[in-house]
């Protein structure tokens, strides 16, 4: 297995060694938005089950993986998209990006985390993620600083220069998180409420994870990120607490789809048959409180025991569909504040 940044798959895909070598034609492409510390774990399965296929992962942010699949589509260089926002997979089936293809096991994914809109599905869902509040206790503490419990709290002037969070143009956490608040509040008030929010912003990051990681560090105090790379945080030592707002999180569907192009490989079906399969989604269920099929899973610890009850009511077409004009007015309000790419 190779993982690379996915702006460097044009010129080169970088071996696990370091040196540079061009892929080779049997090698599976598969295009993804997964943390790097999830990988290991899932493909570790993948690699146990199906030696015969190396794999070739591009790794990245949601936002740019969706921003590369869009500029390939006359050129597909991935095989396979793995674990990408389903918003995200909608913009890119509205331009023909999918083949039609039902994965062994789509009977058992529940309603809303597969393509309902044709049959065979151009998209099939692994798992749901969601917002979350990361805080440093200690930085809080230092800071007199209240747990953020809601979003509603994050509007307190106290938080002024203290709250990290994701740029929802190269994020899928920053998309799905106002895109949340877009339709909790209707747009009037929601952009109200962001304009808001900006006030207490001091940075907006190019990763939903990011935000997590300078709380974890006590670089800012608060991130809205994602429960996962919150708790993943803690576990590392870092003095996290997470909450979820109580207005309920925002969230999406990670999921999986074909690419259409001239030579359609035996090993990208088979690819994708595993992603939904018990294994796969027992390993996801490590790590996520939500996953696609209809399986008995464990909670992972600190989420909602019924995490289903914290989601919003979310519209996925609705969110995808509007999707480039929410980001255009998100940017023309609170651009300035995002780091550097």
């Amino acid at each position: 297995m190779r993982i690379v940044p996915a702006f460097l798959l044009a010129f080169c895909l970088v071996l696990s060694h370091g040196a540079l070598a061009p892929a080779r034609a049997a090698d599976l492409v598969v295009y993804t938005a997964l943390e790097d510390d999830e990988l290991s774990v899932y493909l570790d399965n993948w690699e146990k089950k199906h030696p015969e296929t190396p794999v070739q992962i591009v790794r990245d942010s949601t936002g740019i993986v969706t921003a590369k699949l869009l500029a390939e589509k006359d050129n597909p260089q991935a095989d396979v998209v793995w674990c990408l926002a389903a918003t995200s997979l909608l913009l890119c089936e509205q331009q023909g990006l999918f083949l039609p293809y039902d994965p062994q096991g789509i009977e058992r994914i529940k309603k809303g985390f597969k393509d309902n809109r044709y049959d065979p599905a151009r998209w099939v869902g692994c798992k749901a993620w969601m917002t979350g509040f990361c805080t440093n206790e200690i930085e809080a503490k230092r800071l007199g600083l209240p747990l953020p419990r809601s979003f509603q709290d994050l509007l307190d002037p106290v938080y002024k220069g203290y709250v990290v969070m994701p740029n929802p143009a190269s994020s899928g956490t920053g998309f799905l998180t106002v895109s949340a608040v877009l339709q909790m509040m209707g747009e009037e008030e929601g952009w109200n409420y962001l304009d808001k929010l900006h006030q207490n912003v001091a940075l907006y990051t190019h990763s939903g994870s990011k935000p997590a990681k300078l709380a974890g560090k006590g670089e800012f105090p608060v991130g809205i990120s994602f429960g996962y790379r919150g708790f993943k945080q803690k576990a590392k030592g870092e003095p996290l607490v997470v909450t979820f707002p109580k207005e309920g999180s925002g969230w999406d569907v990670e999921a999986n789809a074909l690419i259409r192009k001239p030579r359609i490989k035996d090993a990208a079906k088979t690819f994708l048959d595993w992603a939904i399969s018990d294994d796969a989604m027992l390993l996801y269920s490590r790590f996520y409180p939500i996953v696609a099929a209809d399986i008995p899973v464990e909670v992972p610890e600190g989420y909602p025991r019924d995490p289903s009850q914290q989601l919003i009511e979310n519209d996925l077409d609705w969110a995808s569909s509007n999707r480039m004009r929410i980001l255009k007015e998100w940017s023309r309000r609170y651009e300035g504040k995002s780091e550097p790419k």
